[in-house]
């Protein structure tokens, strides 16, 4: 991060001074008007923004909260430790902690060289994200439907991406914009967690989550990462055998945490891809058949049409370089 960006988030704060000056406590008024702490994003976003930032508070014991927004706490310099569902949670520079709707969680004091930004988002922020992932992407659907989730369970996700650049540099770029507030704020920050989004997903290896059901959860992240990547081959023997799970353990499990069956999922991802590959290129449909993995036309042509309500030529000419189908 460039030093002069670094040195004007290191700033003490008016908040931080009080604290400084004696005050032993984290002043709620500032973040909440009712008597639960749950910070509440009418106190910490301007009306019609979707999105903010602002320095955590250093210096003083965060306690136990919750807020009705996303949010998402990045550390700059040094670390960060949160408290989630009793688990201590160590955040180290250039790392991401995706924390979703009213998740409880509390943040050890900070020292003056800890310096972590918050996030402070709006879930239909990441409309445009999911866009940019092509609305085929079902890895892209399971995190945005946790991120959008309403539970206190101590749901997150946990980026250790310190070492992918194009994460870093997009992350600064967007802190910048929004300390400053030059441009077309919302767009303009809309887009650019767009592309971090798309990184992230390129980076699961780097993701330590905690949900509900943790196991089945990452059993689920895994099954989708594996049609994402290999939906042209993608068999669940060959899945089973990877995870090491009899098939009607991991087709339950599959069925249970996404709602859809291995086949129901492939066929899905395999459709989305022929649509794209029909709106997006020249190539003849027989050609868009085999590209996503399907040898038997007839029943491509038939599910086809039993997804999108018309042929795979009629939807062609009904889409071609048409941004409005969702995919």
């Amino acid at each position: 991060m460039q030093q002069a960006l670094l040195d004007h988030l290191r700033k003490i704060t008016e908040e931080e001074q009080r604290i400084l000056d004696g005050v032993a406590e984290v002043d709620k008024e500032l973040y909440t008007s009712g008597k639960d702490f749950t910070v509440d994003s009418a106190k910490m976003l301007s009306e019609g923004k979707l999105i903010a930032v602002r320095t955590h508070t250093r210096f003083v014991h965060f306690p136990s909260h919750r807020h009705n927004f996303i949010e998402v706490l990045y550390v700059c310099q040094g670390q960060l430790t949160n408290i989630i569902g009793g688990k201590e949670v160590v955040l180290r520079q250039g790392e991401l902690l995706f924390l979703n709707q009213f998740t409880r969680h509390e943040i050890l004091p900070a020292g003056e060289e800890d310096i972590a930004i918050n996030f402070m988002i709006l879930p239909e922020f990441f409309d445009v994200a999911y866009t940019m992932a092509g609305n085929n992407n079902v890895l892209a659907d399971f995190l945005v439907n946790v991120l959008r989730q309403d539970d206190e369970r101590g749901e997150y996700l946990h980026f250790k991406v310190a070492e992918v650049l194009q994460i870093q540099n997009l992350l600064e770029n967007m802190i910048y914009s929004l300390v400053t507030g030059k441009g077309d704020q919302n767009r303009i920050n809309q887009t650019t967690m767009g592309l971090i989004f798309l990184y992230l997903l390129e980076s699961v290896q780097y993701a330590e989550m905690r949900l509900p059901n943790q196991y089945e959860n990452m059993i689920s992240m895994t099954t989708l990462d594996y049609i994402e990547q290999q939906y042209r081959t993608a068999t669940l023997t060959e899945l089973c055998e990877q995870l090491h799970l009899p098939m009607h353990v991991l087709s339950k499990m599959i069925r249970k945490n996404t709602g859809f069956n291995f086949k129901e999922l492939l066929q899905r991802k395999r459709l989305s891809k022929a649509a794209e590959l029909m709106c997006e290129t020249d190539l003849p449909i027989s050609d868009v058949i085999a590209a996503v993995g399907y040898e038997n036309g007839s029943y491509f042509h038939r599910v086809f049409k039993e997804r999108y309500n018309m042929t795979p030529r009629a939807f062609r000419v009904a889409n071609k370089k048409s941004e409005k189908v969702r995919l």
